[in-house]
């Protein structure tokens, strides 16, 4: 038999929410993807450029991000079997099968994506993914980076932290999972390659899209959708091989042609899907007693639809 306390009972009804969510802690993760937990997060900053300001508070719930960038061989695949678009390389040292893929449009990369039944994540995803509920900067925290924690242009190394393809100089991306993973299991999230996301770009920074920069998983100008008057380009994030560390903090973003048509090759992806379930797991006090005895007394978690926060 088991039971939950009148006093853990009055605590679910009250955990902090916003506008009646609470975080969802994750159901078991799907294969090569990772749980990204939900909740609060500080996007943005005060201080640099405009396009990078302000910084807010925004809430991001629970989510599942691929745990390593798609790679050369897993996009072959999709190309070979005629769901994804052939994509021209102009370039030598990228075809690795465990290499990142690169080189490749928005639009190629959302259709692997969706041919996977995922989607590209939003910048506020990819964001939170790199810094976390915190707002650290980088994927292992504030520590500045060097080619131990992750692949970018180092100074006195070069690009790609020295690693040089066939024309001698020009640096290339390195296998994925070269580098330890960072936060939330995840790998090369800060540099290696570029990262395309869901959004348009804002040059004017978050408020030039005003609430839809805002609130509760916020998808950017005309939520992220085919077509968007006024904006042309789409939000990368993570920073790579080719440039140098200013690229690689969570608030970084760049914008950039959809089509990629010049090809360079600094572009990746990785795609995303949302939490499994609408329910929301909970920590309850769990007394279990067998033959008269107690065998158990614990917090564990418990699935329970929604609770809205009383006013």
């Amino acid at each position: 038999m088991q039971f939950v306390t009148p006093a853990v009972m009055l605590f679910m009804m009250f955990l902090p929410r916003c506008e009646g969510r609470a975080p969802k802690l994750c159901a078991p993760a799907p294969a090569d993807m990772q749980c990204v937990f939900g909740g609060e997060m500080i996007r943005g900053r005060d201080k640099g450029p405009r396009s990078q300001r302000p910084s807010a508070r925004i809430w991001v719930d629970t989510y599942y991000m691929d745990t390593t960038e798609v790679t050369v061989k897993a996009f072959d695949a999709c190309v070979a079997a005629g769901k994804c678009p052939f994509q021209k390389t102009n370039c030598k040292g990228f075809s690795d099968p465990e290499q990142p893929k690169v080189g490749v449009s928005w639009f190629a990369a959302r259709a692997f994506c969706e041919a996977q039944g995922k989607r590209l994540p939003t910048e506020a995803e990819f964001e939170k993914a790199i810094r976390g509920p915190d707002g650290e900067w980088f994927a292992w925290g504030n520590d500045p980076p060097s080619c131990a924690n992750t692949v970018y242009l180092a100074p006195k190394v070069g690009r790609g932290c020295g690693k040089t393809s066939p024309k001698e100089g020009t640096g290339a991306t390195w296998p994925v999972k070269s580098r330890p993973a960072g936060r939330y299991g995840l790998y090369d999230i800060s540099g290696n390659a570029d990262e395309w996301t869901q959004d348009w770009y804002t040059y004017g920074g978050y408020a030039e899209c005003g609430a839809d920069c805002l609130g509760v998983n916020p998808k950017g100008p005309c939520g992220g959708a085919d077509k968007c008057p006024g904006f042309v380009e789409r939000v990368v994030k993570g920073g790579s091989w080719f440039w140098d560390p200013s690229h690689l903090p969570g608030y970084f973003r760049r914008p950039h042609f959809p089509d990629n048509k010049k090809i360079y090759h600094h572009f990746g992806f990785r795609c995303a899907r949302d939490s499994v379930t609408p329910w929301d797991f909970v920590p309850i006090l769990i007394n279990e007693w067998v033959d008269g005895a107690a065998r158990f007394s614990g917090l564990r978690m418990w699935w329970h639809p929604p609770v809205k926060r009383r006013k």
